[in-house]
């Protein structure tokens, strides 16, 4: 297991939640279908909402990929990495997507390098550890003793009020 930035990690979940979202109950394959070729044919023809998860979200079902160490050993720094190296250890599959992959690699190569990672996070969670970031897991080890009681003030704090002195 490899630890992930915590924002391909968020990702990785949101992009799971848009699928399901996109699918609904119960799934409707064709609807979901229309979406991937629409965004499929808009990030082909140069354009497409600037969104790492809409763009994971096109390429998810299209990418196969021939380097899954070195993608995520990029997936441990979010902002800054390798564009061209990633677009290298994936390709697309049939002639819309490849002409989607191709423009990305052109025009928006650091978003594409993040969809793609995304994308490969999303299609193999088992190859990564996640961060447990719920409220349980973070308060698991409090004890509560950075809680003073409110209850009571202070003797420095009384004093300050204290017209007679007592």
């Amino acid at each position: 297991m490899r630890k992930v930035h915590p924002e391909f990690a968020y990702q990785a979940r949101e992009l799971e939640g848009q699928i399901e979202g996109i699918l609904g109950d119960p799934p409707d394959r064709k609807n979901y279908q229309r979406m991937i070729d629409a965004l499929v044919e808009e990030y082909a023809s140069g354009g497409g909402i600037e969104d790492v998860n809409m763009l994971a979200f096109a390429l998810v079902d299209q990418l196969e990929f021939n380097d899954p160490k070195g993608l995520l050993a990029e997936a441990e720094d979010y902002e800054f990495g390798d564009a061209a190296r990633v677009f290298a250890m994936a390709s697309c599959k049939g002639d819309a997507a490849a002409r989607m992959y191709a423009a990305l690699e052109e025009n928006m190569p650091e978003l594409g390098r993040q969809a793609i990672i995304t994308a490969f996070l999303h299609l193999n969670p088992r190859r990564w550890d996640d961060d447990d970031q719920s409220l349980e897991q973070l308060s698991a080890n409090d004890d509560g003793d950075d809680i003073d009681d409110e209850d009571q003030a202070s003797d420095d704090f009384a004093q300050m009020f204290d017209q007679d002195g007592d």
